[in-house]
């Protein structure tokens, strides 16, 4: 399942370089992200509104932390990717330029959350960055790459600002059911890029077939598979874990430019692609050894009184829908969720 959730993250968070690509094309990026979460807004706000179990537990502070979640993780982060775009930066190296945020998150993991990051996930992070940086360079010096050498700064800000995401959720006090974080955060996003295209004057849609399909690509695809399962694995595998699949993120949208948008694809590209599998395949065999010796450990101090209380834990039995109710803090997060 876990394999099956990380493959459709990748393929999901992807696509929201090839819509932004496809998007901006036809509008202004004001525009276009305004009128992805207006509708996507009113959606879920309606279905929380008959769901009234979304909000169980939730205060006012639980919700004011969820709405700065959202400004960094969509808003700031989305604004700064199509921005890049519309610069002329390529789906591809807006990609492999926000490549770099799973080595910032994974060394802050450790003295921020008190996460326990193995030697081996730290080399899979290295040979990550080495593969993002392999086809970054790559892209840089392919023919017709025209956009002003400061474009390749906007996304930074984005990688900046996802990152301080990833770890303002890590330090709440409790976990939010991701059905509820995706709503609240997706709200804050249609509040801010609204009064964003209102103040440009950009507030109208342009009257496109393209535009709407674009549209209703980054609605389905990056909100509700990339968003929603980016929270969901995080809480299930750890910071480190998910962070390490963003690598994908590159040599994928590397690849998925060149077949659609005839992006630049070289040997060099290629020889990135590899190292991102072969990073994700370090990190993730990493984490598994220490997740196994953590529940030798567990097992060891409680199989012998109650062996059904392991075995059960260890098969998920009893937990409770992670779109529903957010999981207890005991099962997958700080030390633990990092090893899991």
């Amino acid at each position: 399942m876990n394999s099956l959730l990380s493959a459709a993250f990748v393929l999901c968070w992807s696509s929201g370089f090839i819509g932004a690509k496809f998007g901006t094309g036809s509008a202004d990026t004001s525009t276009l992200l305004m009128w992805r979460f207006v509708p996507l807004a009113v959606i879920l706000l309606a279905v929380a509104a008959v769901s009234r179990t979304v909000w169980s537990g939730l205060d006012r502070r639980d919700v004011g932390r969820q709405i700065a979640i959202g400004a960094l993780s969509q808003s700031g982060y989305l604004l700064s990717v199509y921005y890049a775009i519309q610069l002329g930066v390529s789906s591809g190296t807006t990609a492999l330029i926000d490549g770099i945020q799973p080595l910032v998150a994974g060394a802050l993991a450790g003295p921020l959350l008190g996460q326990y990051v193995t030697r081996g996930q730290l080399l899979g992070l290295g040979l990550g960055l080495a593969g993002v940086a392999t086809v970054t360079l790559a892209d840089a010096a392919a023919p017709g790459a025209d956009a002003a050498w400061w474009a390749y700064l906007v996304p930074l800000l984005g990688m900046a600002t996802l990152v301080a995401a990833t770890f303002l959720e890590g330090r709440s006090r409790a976990p939010v059911a991701p059905r509820a974080a995706l709503t609240i955060h997706c709200a804050t996003s249609a509040v801010l890029f609204s009064a964003l295209a209102l103040a440009t004057g950009s507030a109208i849609p342009p009257a496109r077939t393209s535009f709407w399909l674009a549209t209703v690509w980054l609605v389905v695809l990056p909100t509700f598979g990339g968003y929603g399962l980016y929270w969901l694995i995080m809480r299930r595998s750890g910071v480190t874990e998910v962070n390490t699949l963003m690598f994908l993120m590159a040599p994928v949208t590397a690849v998925w430019g060149a077949l659609m948008f005839d992006e630049h694809f070289g040997v060099r590209t290629g020889v990135g692609l590899a190292l991102g599998l072969v990073a994700v395949v370090v990190v993730r065999r990493g984490a598994r050894s220490a997740g196994d010796a953590y529940r030798g450990r567990g097992a060891q101090r409680e199989g012998g009184a109650y062996p059904e209380r392991s075995a059960g834990r260890e098969e998920g039995a009893g937990l409770p829908d992670p779109w529903e109710t957010a999981p207890p803090r005991s099962e997958g997060s700080g030390a633990q969720r990092a090893t899991r």
